[in-house]
């Protein structure tokens, strides 16, 4: 709970920060926002991350800082980790010892933590943090306004996607009074991909099939066209979005070869479709209008299991 949060930083000095490996604009956001503002109480924080920052997140105040591990050790008092669904995600070994307070705004979160403040109302990890601030008596500076403003356009779509709030937009507001620069942040979101983007993009668009009576939209994308293309982590952000700009396409499948037999699936729906179930079936989670899971077996069945499970969603919707 949030009172606990703000006890234990009340209580305690050296803090680390981690969020999931490969991390989304949220998970970079967010992580930096509370960094900044444990930095502002006087407390020693770092952000630690398995893997490179996309180069999207870079430009924020204090990426260059971010460090890469691959373990932690004990000399923190505390390791908050955010956005993650269960201790694992993260990619990092010792977390299972080292007292954790899990942050997170999906209602499938384990509770894997010591202290576990999770509120699915929340359009970003980066409105908790915002509200943590404010809790503890902080000033919101520019820096965390620039991280936390960060978390919340990409995780609402630029605030189109359902989870975009009043509170939501409140919170953006105050964020741009504090100095946070919306068309700098968008541009580095939305404008700043190398071409190896637009070569992966294109052959994942050849992808495309219909579904459930043009309903469903699936694509794929393989280990070869990433190497073709020359991408890496992050060049495919979005990608899952793209069909639903179709108005009878209501729900999309985005399923990504991680290796022989193993996919990651993005699930991402309109409306009253809940693909937050249909993830849970497989052993993943999310929100009920952007989920995502992990399948292995033959590429045509994972596929077509997951295509009728989000058909069943839809008839139940």
């Amino acid at each position: 709970m949030l009172s606990q949060v703000v006890e234990l930083i009340e209580s305690k000095n050296d803090f680390a920060i981690t969020t999931h490996i490969k991390p989304d604009g949220d998970g970079v956001g967010s992580s930096l926002g509370l960094c900044w503002l444990l930095r502002s109480l006087g407390k020693n924080a770092e952000v630690l991350v398995n893997g490179d920052v996309p180069p999207a997140y870079r430009t924020l105040p204090g990426a260059d800082e971010i460090k890469d591990v691959k373990s932690v050790n004990g000399k923190y008092d505390a390791i908050f980790v955010i956005e993650c669904s269960d201790v694992d995600r993260p990619g990092i070994e010792g977390l299972d010892r080292a007292f954790t307070v899990n942050i997170d705004h999906h209602a499938t979160s384990e509770h894997f933590g010591k202290v576990n403040w999770i509120d699915s109302t929340a359009s970003a990890v980066g409105e908790m943090i915002y509200n943590l601030c404010k809790a503890i008596g902080g000033r919101i500076t520019k820096e965390i306004a620039e991280c936390v403003y960060m978390a919340l356009v990409t995780d609402t779509g630029s605030f189109h996607f359902p989870n975009t709030s009043e509170r939501t937009l409140k919170v953006a507001s105050e964020l741009v009074k504090a100095g946070a620069r919306p068309a700098k942040i968008s541009e580095a979101v939305y404008n700043n991909y190398p071409w190896s983007r637009i070569e992966l993009m294109r052959q994942v668009l050849g992808t495309v099939k219909r579904h459930a009576g043009g309903r469903i939209a699936s694509m794929r994308q393989t280990l070869a066209m990433r190497e073709a293309a020359g991408a890496i982590d992050g060049d495919n952000n979005g990608f899952v979005n793209i069909p639903l700009a179709a108005s009878e396409v209501v729900a999309s499948v985005y399923m990504r070869e991680t290796g022989e037999g193993t996919y990651r699936v993005s699930l991402r729906s309109k409306g009253d479709i809940n693909v937050a179930k249909v993830a849970e079936q497989f052993g993943g989670g999310g929100h009920k209008n952007a989920a995502g899971l992990g399948i292995e077996g033959d590429w045509d069945d994972c596929e077509r299991r997951i295509v009728d499970a989000v058909a069943e969603a839809i008839e139940r919707s």
